[in-house]
C-alpha cells in the first residue's frame, strides 16, 4: 500500500469522528494491506512507531520542525512560522505548502524511515534527523505531508483508540466484531496491538488464544475496585487477605538471568531509573526467570516513615539518579507474581501466588526489595482494626483481596478492593481526572491566563472522556502559570474527537494528564457529561481541588472511570443514609 491511501484513510477517520463508521473504516483499512504492512500501520494509526515499553521517541522540538518545513518546500523560516500562527497545526502548514507535490512513498518505507529518524544519535544527530525528515517531506504528496508532521509531533488526532482498533481486528481477522474479548485478553497480557493485529490476521484466533506472559513485555496491572466501609468489603467479598495500601510508585518487574527490566503503571520501561531495585532483585530473587509486581515507596532514612508520592516520582528521572537514589532510598514491596520459570501465574489463586512470591524471595531488613505483608481477615472489625493501624503508620489505607481470584490483567473488578483514609469531607476518596481544557478567568487570574480547569474520567465502554468538573483552586500562582504552559503545549482549536463535553472552555486540550483532585461531594449536575443519559442530568464533583501536580504514572485512560464516578455517588448517599 502507498502511505499516500494510508493517509487518504487517516483523513476518513478524522472526519468521522467517533462514530461507528470510524471501526468500518479501521476494519476495512487493515483488508487492504498487506501482512508486512499490518504493525507499522498499526503503529502510525496510533500516532507512534511502537508499543509504550518501547520507548521509541523522535527528539524532534517545534523549531527543529518549522526548519525541516522550511527547507523540504524552499521557503523561509518566518514564512513557516506565519502560517503556523495563522493554522495552529504544523501537519496543516505542511499540507498547504506541499501543494502539487506528487506522492510516491510506501507505507512500510515511510515507517522504517520514521523508525530511522528516532533512531540517529550520537554527534550531529540533530543535523541528520533533519535531512531525514526533508528527504521524506520531498516525496510526500499534500495528505501525506500533514498525518507525517503530525505522527513526528505526537499529535495525530484521529480519536481512534485501543478499543477501535481491537474491534475493527476482531471483525476483520477473526469474523466477528464480538471476539473484541478474545483480543483484549491477549492485548492485556502482551500490549503491542501492532504486533497482536499482526498476528490475529496470519493465524488467527487459536494462535490469539495462546497468549502469554513474554519477558521484557509488560502485562498490563489488575486495579482495584473501592468500597466505602470494611462492612461492605466482608459482605461483597466475604474472608479476604489484606495488604497495605502505599502512597509509591507502582512497577512491574522482569528478570530474564542477569538483565532486569523495571515497568511503571503505564507500561514505561522506567529501567534506568531504578538500578537499586534491579541490583537488589538480581541478589534476592531466587528465581532467573520471573515476573513481579509491587509498589516503591521512598523511606525516610531518619525515622523510617514513608514519604509521599511526590517524593518518590523523583526518582523517575534521566538524570542524578545516583544522587536520588542516596537521597531517597526505595524499598519495593512487592506484592504479587505473574511468571516464574516457565510458568504462567496468572490464572492461579491470589493466595498461592503470594505464598509462591514469599518463598521465591530472600529478604533481610537492610534489602531494597520486601514482600508485602499480608493478613486474612473474615470479619468486619478485624478488617477495620487493620485499616486503622495501617492509617496509623502513616500509609493511604488497605486492599482487601479475594483469595481464590486469578490476576486479571487490564482489568478493574471487585477481586480487589481499596479502602483509603476517610478525609474531612463527604467524598472519602481522591479521584483522578483527564484535563481536556481551561477557561482563562478573571481580575487575578486573567493576568495568569487560566482561571478554572475543565476535568473530565473515562468511559472505556464509549471510548471517550466525558466532564465531571471545573477545577479551580488548590494550584499557587507559579503552579497555575506552569499548568497553562504546560497544557499550551496540547491545545487545540476544536473539541478533541474523544471527549463529550457540553461546556466550551476557551482553550481545549488533547486529553494527555492526569491530576489527582479532592472534592466534597459528586452531585448530579445538567452542565456536565459523565452518567449523563437522555434527559437524566450527568454527575459532577462539587468544590474540586487539585492535588499536588500531573500524576507522570498515570495515562489518560487510566484516570477514575465513568462507573467509579456513578458507584462512589451511590456509597456517598448510603453512608448518609
Amino acid at each position: 500500500m502507498k502511505f499516500a491511501e494510508l493517509a487518504r484513510a487517516f483523513a476518513g477517520l478524522e472526519a468521522s469522528g467517533r462514530s461507528r463508521r470510524g471501526t468500518a473504516l479501521v476494519t476495512e483499512l487493515f483488508g487492504a494491506l498487506a501482512p508486512l504492512e499490518l504493525e507499522p500501520a498499526v503503529n502510525l494509526l496510533q500516532g507512534q512507531l511502537g508499543p509504550a515499553f518501547r520507548a521509541l521517541e523522535f527528539g524532534v522540538g517545534e523549531r527543529l520542525l518549522h526548519g525541516v518545513l522550511a527547507r523540504a518546500y524552499g521557503v523561509a523560516e518566518t514564512e513557516v512560522a506565519r502560517r503556523y500562527r495563522a493554522l495552529g497545526d504544523l501537519g496543516l502548514v505542511a499540507q498547504a505548502l506541499a501543494r502539487g507535490r506528487r506522492a510516491s512513498l510506501g507505507v512500510r518505507e515511510t515507517f522504517d524511515a520514521l523508525l530511522a529518524v528516532a533512531h540517529t544519535s550520537g554527534p550531529g544527530a540533530q543535523e541528520r534527523k533533519r535531512a531525514g525528515l526533508v528527504a521524506l517531506l520531498e516525496r510526500a504528496g499534500r495528505e501525506e505531508a500533514r498525518y507525517l508532521v503530525r505522527v513526528v509531533q505526537g499529535r495525530l488526532r484521529l480519536g481512534v483508540g485501543e478499543a477501535t482498533i481491537l474491534e475493527a481486528a476482531a471483525a476483520g481477522a477473526l469474523g466477528d466484531r464480538g471476539k473484541k474479548d478474545v483480543l483484549e485478553r491477549a492485548y492485556n497480557v502482551h500490549p503491542d496491538l501492532g504486533a497482536l493485529v499482526r498476528l490475529a490476521y496470519e493465524r488467527g484466533e487459536r494462535a490469539i488464544a495462546k497468549v502469554g506472559p513474554e519477558l521484557g513485555v509488560p502485562v498490563r496491572p489488575a486495579l482495584a475496585q473501592r468500597l466505602a466501609s470494611a462492612e461492605a468489603i466482608i459482605r461483597r467479598l466475604g474472608p479476604v487477605q489484606v495488604e497495605p495500601k502505599y502512597d509509591g510508585f507502582r512497577l512491574q518487574l522482569h528478570r530474564d538471568g542477569a538483565r532486569v527490566w523495571a515497568f511503571s503503571r503505564r507500561l514505561e520501561d522506567v529501567s534506568d531509573m531504578f538500578p537499586d531495585l534491579a541490583q537488589g532483585l538480581r541478589r534476592q530473587l531466587r528465581s532467573r526467570r520471573a515476573i513481579i509486581e509491587g509498589e516503591a515507596v521512598v523511606l525516610d532514612p531518619k525515622t523510617g516513615r514513608f514519604l509521599p508520592f511526590q517524593v518518590t516520582i523523583t526518582r523517575k528521572r534521566k538524570h542524578g539518579i545516583a544522587q536520588a537514589a542516596a537521597r531517597h532510598p526505595l524499598r519495593l514491596f512487592a506484592f504479587d507474581l505473574l511468571y516464574a520459570d516457565g510458568r504462567d501465574f496468572l490464572a492461579v489463586p491470589e493466595r498461592t501466588r503470594h505464598e509462591r512470591l514469599a518463598a521465591l524471595l530472600r529478604v533481610a531488613p537492610d534489602d531494597p526489595v520486601a514482600v508485602t505483608e499480608v493478613v486474612t481477615a473474615s470479619r468486619p472489625a478485624e478488617l477495620d482494626a487493620y485499616f486503622r493501624a495501617m492509617i496509623a503508620r502513616g500509609l493511604e489505607g488497605i486492599v482487601a483481596k479475594r483469595p481464590d481470584a486469578p490476576y486479571r490483567a487490564g482489568a478493574r473488578g471487585y477481586d480487589w478492593v481499596k479502602l483509603k483514609r476517610a478525609y474531612q469531607s463527604k467524598l472519602r476518596d481522591t479521584v483522578d481526572v483527564v484535563l481536556i481544557g481551561y477557561l482563562k478567568g478573571r481580575g487575578k487570574r486573567a493576568a495568569l491566563g487560566v482561571g478554572s480547569l475543565l476535568a473530565a474520567v473515562y468511559d472505556p465502554k464509549g471510548e471517550r472522556f466525558r466532564t465531571v468538573a471545573k477545577i479551580g483552586s488548590g494550584p499557587s500562582e507559579p503552579e497555575w502559570k506552569a499548568l497553562r504552559a504546560l497544557l499550551d503545549r496540547d491545545r487545540r482549536d476544536s473539541r478533541p474527537p474523544r471527549v463529550d463535553s457540553l461546556i466550551e472552555p476557551d482553550v481545549w486540550v488533547e486529553p494527555r494528564y492526569v491530576v489527582e483532585v479532592l472534592a466534597d461531594e459528586i452531585t448530579r449536575s445538567p452542565l456536565h457529561t459523565c452518567g449523563k443519559s437522555g434527559k437524566e442530568p450527568g454527575y459532577a464533583l462539587r468544590f474540586p481541588r487539585l492535588l499536588d501536580g500531573i500524576r507522570e504514572d498515570r495515562g489518560p485512560e487510566d484516570a477514575t472511570t465513568e462507573r467509579e464516578v456513578i458507584e462512589l455517588y451511590r456509597l456517598q448517599r448510603s453512608a448518609s443514609a
